[in-house]
């Protein structure tokens, strides 16, 4: 072939082989199907509001600053969520190891300098031992570039991209749980506050009886049993309160955690009103077809599986041969007795190949053909964990619905028995004054005023909870993110320090995008670009 006859004969290879480029084996991804009610059980309950969604900043809806502030600051330090973080930027990057796939494989440059003296003994070295020493260099760049006909690599690329995406949605996850486990640990928080103060008033109140008691006794009105019988209701309440207080300091424990803090007093952070969270009147849930689209488990699980389902296509393209251009340019000089090696620059030194090549593992189709099962049977595994993440979403909304809507009737009831106590405990006291009943009347009264009054606190403490686990079963929260970096500013700085980042991770201050929403089959075409990074 004529020097002149190489253009041409490029261009039809290339005629040739690019179509054929744009072909891609293997199965494309399609949205899951999965069972959805079409409202909730409850959604006819007057506390329920099913026409619109507000779960941006849920927690609000308590109107607790204190709350509010937990909750920024879990955002900013948690330590669970930033290695959620670290996992996105591990994503990224991954998916522009698998970009750089789609482009030469193979990009080399190499030289070389040697003084060589043949031996003048070794029959091999003949026809160079009468040439003398001399100076040999070389200087040559190769590249290997593996055609994708099969869409191995684009189907690589849009398998890390889904992961990219399903690392955002797992981030918004841990999100999500991060917020509501604040809210509910300090509702807990709360709770037990307001339980150690029912529990201290009733301690003053039983020792005035205990007083009164003893008045008697020792004025003869009454016996020793009735100052027996109150010494032993007074320290039974007053147990209680060591047993509180303990549970009250393993909820601060957790709730450091929650905020990244070490050991430290609480007092400062948990400022304000100790009381139990004023809960709304009514919740609005939307219907069950809006978790698709807001609960992130649920996309994460869904961008796991478009993620596998490429890999299918990956193992598939392995039954069919595999296409690549090589080629190699340099220069290669030997410089005879001058000791000198700028000939090696000259054009008579020009050395360059190029060509086609194929390799086709005909003997291992039994291995791969295996292969793509194994990626098949994980695909449908992924596909059945999906469906059971909808359906455990749904049952989540349906206990955080049930524990709102029965928890507010359990109040309501319990505020009526309190009442009662507190009716019943006046009238034993003044009945026992005046003589008519004895002191065991009394002292039931008491304990029964301090059930009542405990019962009601954790009453309104669980209806509380079930709504912040409501919020989180619907999903809300994830929305906090938005425009900020999935790292804080000191692991930015530190990444950046030990790594080139790059424009992978921006500065701090550089405003980001909006949470990705979950892209359809439309969006996972065959359109692979290099991240512009």
């Amino acid at each position: 072939m004529t020097r002149s006859a190489h253009p041409r004969f490029r261009a039809t290879v290339l005629a040739v082989l690019l179509p054929l480029a744009a072909c891609k084996v293997g199965p494309d991804f399609t949205e899951p199907s999965a069972s959805l009610a079409e409202r909730w059980l409850q959604a006819s309950d007057r506390s329920v509001i099913t026409d619109r969604t507000t779960y941006e900043r849920w927690w609000t809806v308590f109107n607790d600053p204190t709350l509010n502030d937990l909750v920024d600051m879990a955002y900013r330090q948690n330590l669970t969520l930033l290695t959620a973080g670290t996992r996105v930027l591990e994503a990224r990057a991954a998916l522009g190891v698998a970009a750089g796939e789609f482009y030469p494989q193979s990009q080399t440059v190499g030289g070389g300098l040697s003084y060589i003296r043949p031996s003048e003994s070794d029959p091999s070295g003949i026809p160079q031992a009468n040439l003398g020493e001399f100076w040999r260099g070389t200087l040559a760049a190769s590249a290997v570039w593996e055609l994708d006909f099969w869409g191995r690599f684009r189907r690589g690329v849009q398998s890390a991209d889904a992961a990219y995406l399903a690392s955002i949605a797992t981030y918004d996850d841990v999100l999500v749980t991060l917020v509501g486990d604040v809210a509910s640990t300090y509702v807990g928080i709360r709770t037990l506050q307001v339980q150690i103060a029912i529990a201290r008033a009733n301690v003053a109140r039983q020792r005035v009886a205990l007083q009164i008691a003893r008045d008697r006794w020792q004025g003869g009105v009454s016996t020793a049993l009735d100052v027996a019988q109150a010494e032993n209701v007074l320290a039974q309440t007053e147990a209680s309160i060591p047993q509180l207080t303990a549970q009250l300091q393993q909820g601060e424990a957790a709730l450091r955690v929650l905020l990244g803090l070490p050991p430290q007093r609480m007092e400062t952070l948990l400022a304000g009103r100790p009381d139990i969270p004023v809960l709304p009147e009514a919740v609005a849930v939307g219907i069950p077809a809006e978790l698709l689209r807001r609960r992130p488990d649920i996309r994460a699980a869904e961008l796991r599986a478009a993620a596998q389902s490429e890999q299918i296509g990956m193992a598939l393209a392995e039954l069919y041969p595999a296409f690549s251009l090589s080629g190699v340019f340099g220069t290669q000089a030997s410089n005879i007795g001058r000791n000198r090696v700028s000939d090696m620059f000259n054009a008579s030194a020009i050395q360059f190949a190029f060509g086609a090549n194929f390799s086709w593992p005909i003997l291992n189709y039994g291995q791969i053909t295996n292969t793509v099962r194994v990626q098949d049977a994980r695909l449908q595994g992924l596909l059945t964990e999906y469906r059971n993440t909808v359906l455990s979403a749904q049952r989540d909304v349906e206990n955080g619905l049930s524990g709102y809507i029965q928890g507010g009737q359990q109040v309501v009831l319990l505020q009526r028995s309190v009442r009662a106590a507190e009716q019943a405990l006046s009238i034993a006291m003044d009945q026992y004054r005046m003589g008519t009943r004895d002191f065991t009347t009394v002292l039931t009264a008491m304990q029964n005023l301090y059930a009542a009054q405990n019962s009601l606190a954790v009453a309104r403490g669980a209806r509380a909870r079930a709504l912040t686990s409501l919020y989180r079963a619907l999903g809300g929260g994830w929305e906090l993110r938005q425009g900020n970096d999935f790292v804080n500013d000191a692991t930015r700085d530190q990444m950046r320090a030990r790594t080139d980042w790059g424009r992978a991770l921006p500065p701090a201050g550089t405003p980001q995008p909006a949470a990705p929403g979950l892209p359809g089959p439309a969006d996972r075409g065959p359109d692979i670009r290099a991240p512009q990074w």
